[in-house]
């Protein structure tokens, strides 16, 4: 099997004319421009776009400061044409010498080279498929022989090294040592804390990789922390790519400290060994290098929020992909333009934008529990210019925080309309049938409310129709959120019998009548936490 990926065609993406298409990493430079984005799932993005960076930047060998990045976008595509000819053998997929995200002389454990081995179903790759502990609920191949092509393989690569959760892990022999952890691993730099990603999206393929990628002044602030570092200090910080210094075992330690402490290294990780089989259906798998997580290493997608409640430890905490809780419920601290470690801050690349132009913020990640990936979110805003400073922040959630008080006043209503009926849910043994019945109208309220968020970011762009917090049912976001509730309460509260339609009728006059309190955001953080 043969297969490179700078130039062959593996990367699924969507032509300006809405038609899809595959190209390879020199396609996506020197095409870049007439395609309008990538056609891949959540994580898989966020792995190829960590891809595209590096290959970017690391052509360019920077840009040095924010006034090379304003100049940079032209060069991109010549400068990656020339690097990827002179790098073209790191990015073999198959052969005897150097592959991409692969290692040499991997071997299972107490085995060598001219011993026959079962090896690794090349599904495991594929972290949506059924295979070993996986789930087979979205996935009825599971258990069954399947092949893939190797420009599905090379996706798969990617996105594995990025995101493999945690847990058991087989051991093999690495240049004639056991791979570490002792058969326990770690998670991805990605995937740790089910990290919630952000891009800044343009108008093209190019214009998207341009607006998130990072100079050097503003890496070497990043991995300095928040010290003033020195000129060694940022060149090390900056690194260079891991195919560039592919580790020879765990022992090789200026190339280990390369691909798991600077920004060029750590955006391609060797968080597993791999070896792909020529036979085209298996691989070599175990452990791979260990990867700091936060608050060791800032990943530049990652956003950083205060903790609730932390009475030791670190304050901050990456914040996490939730599947209970939508991205468009954070953006007021996705938008954060801050890189210290020791404060809260959205994507670095953030750095990048005017405060007076609005953009596009993509958002996703993968949720996982554990050592189990549950399911990707994934979300794109059209964000106005106000929301990159402090005012606009405050105003979002201030406006996420009315939501969640309609939120939990529907929930009351809920509860006061089973309790005119005469069953009282709030008794103790009536918890579990409580939070059933709330459950069931919050979810109609979040995913109605969900579609109107352009509204809330239409007042932060233009408050002018909101004078205080008590303003907010007279905005536009204040009346789909009131329509929003009293929908879901009407569903989840029958009124077909007489006795149905006077509880109804009793408990939705008052959940209407009832004044806005004044201290929404203070009530709505009381009720999260």
């Amino acid at each position: 099997m043969k297969m490179n990926l700078s130039t062959d065609p593996w990367i699924p993406v969507v032509w300006q004319n809405g038609r899809p298409g595959k190209i390879s990493l020199v396609e996506a430079f020197q095409r870049g421009n007439d395609i309008r984005d990538l056609a891949l799932r959540p994580h898989e993005r966020i792995a190829l776009m960590r891809l595209l960076i590096c290959v970017a930047q690391a052509a360019l060998d920077g840009p040095n400061d924010h006034q090379d990045w304003k100049t940079c976008l032209p060069r991109i595509a010549p400068a990656v044409a020339a690097y990827l000819r002179r790098w073209h053998r790191a990015f073999e997929l198959f052969g005897d010498k150097q592959r991409f995200l692969q290692v040499a002389h991997l071997n299972p454990a107490g085995k060598t080279d001219d011993d026959e081995d079962e090896g690794n179903s090349f599904s495991k790759l594929d972290l949506a498929l059924a295979t070993g502990n996986n789930s087979t609920l979205f996935d009825n191949a599971g258990g069954s022989a399947r092949s893939f092509d190797p420009t599905q393989l090379a996706l798969m690569l990617l996105t594995f090294q990025c995101f493999s959760p945690g847990g058991r892990i087989g051991v093999a022999e690495w240049d004639g040592k056991p791979t570490l952890g002792k058969g326990s691993s770690d998670h991805a730099p990605c995937l740790a804390g089910s990290m919630l990603h952000s891009l800044i999206r343009g108008a093209t393929l190019l214009e998207t990789i341009h607006l998130n990628i990072l100079d050097k002044d503003t890496v070497a602030v990043l991995v300095a922390g928040d010290t003033v570092p020195t000129k060694e200090q940022s060149r090390v910080a900056w690194g260079c790519p891991s195919w560039e210094q592919i580790p020879s075992s765990a022992e090789d330690t200026k190339a280990v400290h390369n691909t798991t402490a600077t920004y060029l290294g750590r955006l391609l990780p060797f968080t597993r060994t791999i070896r792909l089989q020529d036979d085209g259906t298996s691989m070599l798998l175990a452990n791979g290098l260990k990867y700091p997580p936060y608050d060791q290493w800032r990943e530049p997608s990652c956003t950083i929020v205060q903790r609730k409640g932390q009475t030791e430890g670190s304050p901050w905490r990456v914040l996490g992909a939730s599947l209970d809780r939508a991205p468009w419920r954070e953006l007021h601290a996705l938008t954060v333009r801050r890189i210290s470690r020791n404060s809260n801050g959205g994507p670095v690349a953030l750095r990048n934008l005017s405060s007076t132009e609005p953009f596009d913020l993509w958002v996703g990640g993968l949720a996982a529990d554990k050592a189990k990936p549950l399911d990707t979110v994934e979300a794109v805003f059209h964000m106005p210019a106000k929301m990159l400073i402090d005012s606009g922040q405050r105003l979002y959630e201030n406006g996420v925080g009315y939501a969640q008080e309609l939120a939990n006043r529907l929930s009351r209503a809920v509860l006061n309309y089973r309790k005119e009926l005469g069953d009282d849910l709030t008794r103790r043994e009536a918890r579990d049938q409580a939070t059933k019945v709330k459950n069931k109208a919050a979810s109609q309220y979040w995913t109605d409310i969900e579609r109107e968020v352009k509204r809330l970011l239409d007042v932060v762009a233009d408050p002018i129709s909101l004078k205080d917090e008590n303003e907010w049912p007279r905005t536009l976001w204040g009346k789909v959120g009131w329509t929003a509730a009293l929908r879901a309460f009407d569903a989840a509260c029958p009124h077909n019998t007489p006795r149905q339609l006077r509880a109804f009728a009793l408990t939705r006059q008052n959940f209407f009548r009832s004044a806005p309190p004044n201290n929404l955001k203070d009530k709505a953080k009381e009720a999260e936490a």
